[in-house]
């Protein structure tokens, strides 16, 4: 797409969709699935000098997630022809439209974070793979990354929020009548279907 740095979004409570849950297909633009892990907060974090070790000690749990994504701008302008940019997709609240938490909760300190395993499969086919080191080097990275760009406002996260760290790899999309699992190893499996078209 061009972007060349990472980008941020809301989550709200409205987004949370049940682990095995199915989703309507109409109820999504152009439907697609990321990989990531979610950091629930038990302090919290402010600052343009937060490091990685302020993340893991201001975190209570981390847990396996499915981001649904749903891209609502063009990806390129149907009138210019310039593609969309950071700015585009962060007014696009980073096409975040939905996420599924599931597998297996653990304490930051009981995994090596960075080497996470998952695959990701359509109905039974392999679609991505990846490890947990592809984002940032370490998943934490990524709340790092947004804490110092929250900084730079005047805000910060707070304890009890939900954070996703960024994903393993590329977005896959998904159709009516589709079935998303992925495998994150010891950390169990989150899964999703999306309902088929009557």
């Amino acid at each position: 797409m061009g972007i060349d740095t990472p980008d941020y979004g809301v989550l709200t409570d409205a987004m949370v969709i049940d682990d095995g849950g199915v989703i309507a297909a109409d109820r999504f633009i152009t439907l697609r699935f990321e990989v990531e892990l979610g950091f629930k907060l038990k302090a919290p974090l402010a600052g343009p000098d937060v490091t990685i070790f302020d993340v893991l000690n201001a975190t209570d749990w981390v847990v396996p997630v499915i981001e649904v994504i749903d891209c609502r701008s063009a990806l390129v302008d149907p009138e210019t022809q310039v593609p969309l940019n950071v700015k585009d997709s962060i007014a696009d609240n980073a096409a975040n439209a939905g996420s599924i938490w599931g597998g297996k909760p653990v304490r930051p300190d009981a995994v090596d974070l960075t080497m996470v395993p998952r695959v990701l499969y359509r109905h039974d086919r392999i679609e991505e793979t990846g490890v947990s080191a592809g984002v940032l080097g370490h998943p934490a990275n990524g709340l790092v990354w947004l804490t110092r760009q929250l900084a730079e406002l005047g805000e910060g996260l707070n304890d009890g929020e939900f954070v996703l760290g960024g994903s393993f790899t590329r977005p896959v999309a998904g159709a009516a009548g589709d079935t998303i699992q992925c495998d994150f190893g010891a950390l169990g499996a989150v899964t999703c279907s999306i309902a088929r078209k009557v």
